[in-house]
């Protein structure tokens, strides 16, 4: 009987590592993958070229990257500009300030924001968002555009990530030990001073892995960015103008373009580079949550 039970607890132990090492691997084997697709593309072109270039012109084997890297780091910088106060300002009142029953009906709005499907975010963005941009916001500044735009692009993608975010700082706030808080009151802090020198310090690690985890979101998003920034290979600062995400470059390409040499290749080299991008954001916020934690 106890030889049964040693071999059935060796089975479960082998088989739940097993599953872990496939987890632990998974981004190793797609970064390997999508490596060996990219080699075709690496031998036509220096990788300094690839990155560096703005010349994109398929049908003559030219595949610059620039224009598709700016756009996304444009986008995604925007909509973290603009969700992170919202999200950060909204987790504060929810957590300290808000009443039980705002929160009880706060909770399934976040839940059912985090599970739209991003095509639902997209044609939101293209019935509001880029009207908006194109006939109330672009005259404000005196510019002519149709909406669709980075900006535009920037903001769907805000609202996309808030639902993660949100979550991610609730869960941190409401992980401060209650007797800090009434430490702080006690000595005669106000509620906001409590906020301010208690509860986000305290949970400072919380908030830089939800930012990092929405950036990565942010970064990688595709198909809702893709209805509303415009799809135009070029480099502008202009918020008004459009853009071309390396999301919305393979969704929009790949299958359609394989009868041009290379084209392929350069596919997996943007999924590659994204894959790369998303990896170096994480460990970067893994890197400061760390150095958080150890001071």
């Amino acid at each position: 009987m106890h030889f049964k039970r040693r071999i059935t607890d060796r089975v479960n132990n082998s088989w739940m590592v097993a599953t872990l090492a496939i987890i632990l691997l998974l981004p190793l084997v797609m970064g390997v993958a999508l490596y060996a697709k990219s080699i075709p593309i690496f031998d036509a072109q220096s990788l300094p070229t690839l990155l560096g270039s703005s010349n994109w012109s398929p049908n003559d084997g030219k595949f610059g990257f620039w224009p598709f890297i700016f756009s996304s780091i444009y986008v995604t910088v925007l909509s973290f500009i603009f969700a992170v106060p919202l999200c950060l300002f909204a987790a504060i009142y929810l957590t300290q300030f808000a009443t039980r029953r705002l929160v009880q009906v706060m909770h399934p709005v976040i839940d059912i924001l985090a599970g739209i499907p991003s095509v639902i975010y997209g044609m939101w963005g293209i019935l509001v968002i880029v009207p908006f941009v194109g006939e109330v916001l672009a005259p404000v500044f005196g510019v002519k555009t149709s909406g669709y735009s980075i900006l535009a692009g920037g903001i769907v993608l805000a609202v996309m990530c808030i639902p993660y975010m949100l979550n991610m700082l609730l869960e941190s706030f409401h992980a401060v030990p209650t007797g800090l808080k009434e430490a702080a009151l006690s000595l005669g802090a106000t509620r906001w001073e409590t906020v301010k020198h208690v509860i986000v310090r305290k949970s400072f690690a919380g908030i830089i892995s939800s930012f990092g985890l929405g950036l990565a979101k942010a970064f990688g998003e595709t198909l809702a960015v893709m209805m509303v920034v415009g799809n135009m290979v070029q480099i502008t600062g202009n918020p008004f103008k459009a853009g071309y995400p390396l999301p919305a470059l393979i969704a929009n390409n790949y299958g359609e373009m394989m009868s041009i040499p290379l084209y392929d290749s350069a596919l997996m080299f943007a999924a590659l580079i994204l894959l790369v991008v998303i990896l170096a954001i994480n460990l970067i916020f893994r890197y400061f949550i760390y150095k958080t934690q150890k001071a």
